[in-house]
């Protein structure tokens, strides 16, 4: 082989390691006001939820701390000399705070919110991927249609820091001027000039595609979670199933069948939701009678998901709480300890089920008006993903029984109303623990052979 070969095979060898293991930088491309920080925040948001750990660093956010006050578009002029160097700073800041992330931290994906409408500006930050050993996947937004634009001016732009004082009209036409300073110099995305390049390019806000080189697992999930959110206006209405009768006995999961108050919170959810008078309503429900029969009572067709059963509780299956504690005291103090990671014996953790969950996550970006009839610890996971909420917050976030959520997606997150609908029901809810018992029965579990091995 020849020396320059065998450089060359070296190089690509080094390139393959990477590719396996090194961090993800993705990089938002487009003009002002085309839903590149509304897709940040989502694909963040929806990263975080299923276990990759991902922060958005958005350029506009770090120029607000920078310049404090915001006088007008000619701070985006491209011959503004100041405003470039300004803006260059922050860019190079906000790189560094990736670099904090993803060396340090532990961070996996971090998204870089900003216009990089130029190929020197994204070749800049390729070569600082490729000195950190990162690989960078470029989302290029792209948008024609002038109503869209003008109602993300109007959505999200006017409640932007920067038009704090401002007039509507004034606020309007300031924003128009500052797309201007872009377009001259906006370079998009190309086919052939930039065919080595991993990206998605979103045309009108997903009317069409164009995707290219996607590397690996990561690339792939984005992709496919990208190619099924959409802006349409909607609600999302999460409950739980009418009270069962286990549920009456303070015994968890089994496969019961409703109480007389659950059968009459049946009724009051068809009323409600007839009153709600609701556009092409989807209902979906779990496999589990205690959902069918809730569904039952509704005057329209639903759907059945194996994905939306409850979580599995293994050999704890139709036992109390009390019960549990005294069976198997160690899994009882090691779930105490870290609910979210803990798995049943022979069961499912929250882990797991939000795994399981995933499709129907999906399948909730790509539709419109759902109502979705399900279980205590499934509505938990569909509403940390809905409310941006951690691992750690997710197994205790209170999903009362009869009560009903109404989610209605707004531009960078999500309106809640909860309606309680006047049928009474036990309790079902656990708080967390106090942290200084758990660390002491955890430490007893560990060193303890549990009873049922």
């Amino acid at each position: 082989m020849r020396g320059s070969d065998r450089s060359l095979n070296t190089h690509n060898e080094s390139q393959r390691v990477c590719m396996t293991n090194c961090p993800t930088l993705i990089v938002m491309v487009g003009l002002p006001a085309r839903g590149k920080t509304y897709i940040s925040k989502k694909l963040t948001r929806y990263l975080n939820w299923i276990g990759v750990p991902t922060k958005e660093f958005n350029v506009g956010q770090y120029r607000r701390e920078c310049l404090k006050i915001y006088k007008n578009f000619e701070f985006f002029r491209p011959d503004n000399e100041e405003g470039l160097t300004i803006r260059r700073q922050c860019a190079l800041t906000a790189l560094n705070d990736v670099r904090e992330y993803l060396g340090v931290e532990g961070g996996q994906v971090a998204v870089f919110d900003a216009t990089n409408t130029t190929r020197e500006r994204r070749n800049t930050i390729m070569k600082f991927a490729e000195q950190n050993e990162y690989k960078v996947f470029f989302v290029e937004s792209v948008c024609e249609d002038p109503n869209i634009i003008a109602e993300n001016i109007v959505q999200v732009k006017l409640g932007s820091p920067d038009y704090i004082d401002c007039n509507t009209e004034e606020a309007i036409e300031d924003f128009m001027k500052r797309i201007k300073c872009y377009e001259n110099s906006y370079q998009s995305l190309d086919e052939v000039l930039d065919r080595a390049l991993s990206y998605i390019k979103i045309m009108d806000v997903g009317r069409r595609y164009l995707v290219n080189r996607v590397q690996d697992h990561i690339q792939s999930r984005i992709v496919y979670y990208l190619m099924n959110i959409h802006i349409t206006p909607r609600s999302i209405y999460l409950c739980r199933h009418g009270e069962s009768d286990l549920n009456m006995k303070g015994r968890i999961g089994g496969d019961s069948g409703l109480s007389s108050r659950g059968k009459e919170f049946a009724q009051c959810l068809n009323h409600f939701i007839q009153e709600q008078n609701i556009k092409d309503l989807k209902v979906w429900t779990s496999q589990m009678k205690r959902t069918i029969q809730t569904a039952e009572a509704l005057s329209m067709p639903y759907e059945q998901w194996k994905a939306l059963n409850e979580i599995d509780a293994g050999v704890c299956e139709d036992m109390t709480y009390e019960e549990i504690q005294d069976h198997y005291p160690q899994e009882f103090a090691l779930r105490d300890q870290d609910k979210y990671r803990y798995r049943y014996p022979k069961g499912e953790s929250y882990e797991d089920l939000v795994q399981r969950l995933e499709p129907v996550i999906m399948e909730l970006e790509r539709q419109e008006n759902v109502l979705v009839v399900c279980h205590q610890a499934v509505m938990r996971c569909l509403l940390a993903y809905f409310l941006d909420k951690s691992a750690d917050e997710l197994p205790y976030l209170k999903c009362p029984l009869h009560s009903v959520l109404k989610l209605t997606p707004v531009a960078y997150g999500c309106k809640v109303e909860s309606i309680f609908l006047n049928v009474e029901a036990v309790n079902t809810h656990r708080d967390k623990p106090e942290n200084v018992n758990i660390s002491r029965l955890a430490k007893e579990a560990l060193f303890t052979v549990p009873a049922h091995q």
